[in-house]
């Protein structure tokens, strides 16, 4: 399937193959469709390996026909010899920067491991920091990209990322127009004999903003150390009620390696901490999750193998999250992370990591007809 050979039904393409167009593993797909209908796939172009540190380019590639062809690699963001990574896009809709889109993602230095940096041995300089681009021509230019850690951070976080995957802007309610990035951290251990390592460690935040990317602040935090749920990498939708609806990995003490929570005021706060979602079966990693708006499904990507990255699969509650069922299965492949981009009235888009021999060959892209996610 990795080829686009199998599952003649569908519509697939591989927009990244590991070792094609000057880099050796692409990874951290994040994928939105702009108001024109181009469709923004981006990725962690990494230079000499598949590891997650060393020199890692924000890289992009365009489709004008929907995810069936697409352009050769653009780079975003680039750090020097360093990381500039996880790429949380969003398209902003109405108001004075109609179709804009904005770009979060972090930065470190090519040295700063996620080890390092959660047991303290990277500065604050050379660690995660947060930086933000726009374009306002479909994708083709961006912005010189400024840096907004001091709005983004506590001072105590060690390691930090951004989703990964696309951010949202809210579309309804009082809260309408407000940008959310789901981010996660680590805190300093407080054990004697621990390293900051631990997943007990592990916390969950989100990044608002109210004027269109300008200015930021942290919206709800949840990191109790208590080793239940260890939040980590997060994913977010709007739901019809106002409510922003959060899903995170977890690799926890709790039933499932999936949590999820809800926010009344728009992300500001939780409802309630983070708790078990145990009916998404995942192994431990990334997932997606998308509104359809109409019609009201909520929907869900990630491998459905309980023990490995494989099998991936789109999900779907008629109750906000609170139960889900299979809609979707791709195929029986190994599979990692993923994101989800409504296309149109009749089609959803997925972008996944997956091969045949490993979840990292290449990034593939698939249109899913809507009939089968309803």
């Amino acid at each position: 399937m990795a080829d686009g050979t199998a599952a003649c039904s569908y519509e697939v393409s591989v927009p990244f193959r590991a070792g094609a167009e000057r880099y050796a593993s692409y990874r951290i797909p994040a994928v939105v469709a702009t108001r024109a209908g181009t469709l923004l796939a981006f990725a962690e172009g990494r230079v000499a390996s598949s590891a997650d540190y060393g020199r890692i380019d924000l890289v992009l590639k365009r489709s004008a026909d929907g995810g069936r062809t697409w352009g050769p690699v653009q780079v975003v963001a680039r750090n020097g010899t360093g990381t500039a990574g996880n790429p949380a896009p969003v398209v902003l809709e109405g108001g004075a920067h109609d179709g804009r889109i904005v770009l979060v993602h972090v930065r470190s230095a090519a040295s700063a491991t996620e080890d390092r940096i959660r047991r303290g041995e990277v500065s604050a300089a050379d660690a995660r920091r947060v930086w933000l681009t726009h374009s306002d021509d479909e994708g083709v230019a961006w912005s010189e990209a400024r840096e907004i850690t001091g709005q983004t951070q506590r001072p105590e976080w060690r390691w930090y990322a951004t989703t990964p995957g696309h951010a949202i802007r809210l579309r309804h309610g009082e809260h309408a127009g407000r940008i959310v990035v789901p981010a996660n951290h680590s805190l300093p251990p407080t054990v004697p004999g621990d390293d900051g390592t631990e997943g007990v460690y592990n916390g969950g935040h989100d990044l608002l903003s109210d004027d269109d990317g300008e200015t930021w602040r942290i919206g709800y935090v949840d990191d109790n150390p208590d080793g239940y749920v260890n939040v980590n990498e997060t994913t977010a939708a709007e739901l019809p009620d106002d409510r922003v609806y959060f899903n995170t990995r977890t690799d926890g003490t709790a039933p499932g390696n999936r949590a999820d929570a809800c926010s009344h005021d728009g992300g500001a706060t939780l409802d309630r901490p983070f708790r078990p979602q145990a009916g998404l079966v995942t192994p431990v990693v990334e997932g997606s999750v998308l509104h359809l708006g109409e019609p009201d499904v909520l929907l869900y990507s990630g491998p459905a193998d309980p023990g490995y990255r494989a099998l991936m699969t789109v999900r779907a509650s008629r109750d906000g999250g609170v139960t889900w069922r299979p809609v979707h299965t791709v195929d029986g492949l190994p599979a990692a992370y993923s994101d989800l981009v409504r296309l149109d009235d009749e089609t959803v888009g997925l972008l996944y990591e997956t091969g045949d021999f490993s979840a990292y060959s290449t990034l593939t892209f698939r249109r899913i007809p809507m009939e089968e996610l309803v």
